[in-house]
C-alpha cells in the first residue's frame, strides 16, 4: 500500500511542478492523474496494489469535504454577502455543463453510428 500511495502522490507531485514550471492554466493534479493513467497504459493495466490503495482512498473521500464545509462556516459573512454572484455562477455553471453533456452524447452517438455503419459495409 505504501508503494501505491507513494506512486499516485509522487504523480500528483509531478504534475504540480509541470504545471509551476511551465505556467500552464491546468490543476497540477489534473496533469499528475494523466500522468499516472499515462504510466498505468504503459505498464499494460493497474496493479493490483494501486487499485487497493485507490479504493481505500476512495471509502474515505468524504472526509475531504469537512475542510471545505469548515471554509464555508467561516466565510459565511462574506458569502452571504455575494448570494447573488454565487447564485448566478452556480446556475450558469449547472446550465453549462448540462449543455455540454448533451453535446457531448449526441457526438459519441454520431461516432457510434459512424462506426457501425462503417463496420456493415465491409
Amino acid at each position: 500500500m505504501i508503494e501505491a500511495l507513494t506512486l499516485i502522490l509522487t504523480c500528483q507531485l509531478l504534475g504540480e511542478s509541470i504545471v509551476l514550471l511551465f505556467g500552464w492554466p491546468l490543476p497540477g493534479p489534473v496533469l499528475g492523474m494523466l500522468l499516472l493513467f499515462m504510466l498505468l497504459v504503459v505498464r499494460g493495466g493497474l496493479a493490483e496494489r494501486v487499485a487497493e490503495t485507490a479504493d481505500g482512498l476512495l471509502a474515505h473521500l468524504p472526509l475531504l469535504f469537512i475542510p471545505a464545509g469548515v471554509g464555508v462556516m467561516v466565510h459565511w459573512e462574506l458569502l452571504y454577502g455575494h448570494w447573488q454572484a454565487l447564485g448566478a455562477a452556480l446556475l450558469l455553471g449547472t446550465l453549462i455543463t448540462l449543455v455540454a453533456t448533451a453535446l457531448a452524447m449526441q457526438g459519441t452517438l454520431w461516432v457510434v453510428r459512424r462506426v457501425q455503419d462503417a463496420r456493415a459495409r465491409s
